[in-house]
């Protein structure tokens, strides 16, 4: 667990990570070089989770030697499927991060959620139900290991 005190939000207790997969933590279908070891890095202290319909069938392969608990759904009601997985994880207690349309519900639901402008775009809808855009998917490791750019940037 890592806590994050943010005024004007309290005492953040963060126990979980849920990714997005495509134009998240990965690029056509391939894992952008740095995440694995950005998750090494904190996996002693948070639980790593990547929810997705896995569009190019290598999220498999690519995540084999990568400490996270991956969830395979099915193409039919993505958004909702995230939410509820959100939910069985405690969503005051999960930051979630993604990109696209699908991933709406999380990022608003979730303690923090935060949205990636990588190359393969942003969606609108999840932009604005984030608490925060970061440039790179190794930003929010940043995050972890400088909460106060957090604190900076979400305080009322």
């Amino acid at each position: 667990m890592i806590q994050i005190n943010i005024p004007g939000k309290g005492l953040l207790e963060i126990r979980h990570v849920v990714f997005d997969y495509n134009g998240t933590i990965a690029e056509d279908g391939k894992l952008i070089p740095g995440v694995k070891e950005g998750i090494d890095e904190f996996s002693d202290s948070l639980t790593f989770h990547v929810i997705t319909a896995d569009t190019f069938g290598s999220v498999k392969n690519q995540l084999h030697d990568v400490n996270v608990v991956l969830k395979i759904i099915s193409s039919q009601n993505q958004d909702q499927k995230k939410l509820e997985y959100l939910k069985t994880l405690g969503q005051n207690y999960t930051l979630c991060v993604g990109n696209g349309t699908n991933d709406m519900l999380m990022l608003k639901e979730s303690i923090i959620g935060l949205s990636v402008l990588g190359e393969e775009g942003l969606a609108t809808s999840s932009l604005l139900a984030s608490d925060l855009i970061v440039r790179n998917i190794l930003d929010v490791f940043d995050f972890f290991k400088t909460p106060e750019r957090l604190i900076a940037t979400l305080r009322k």
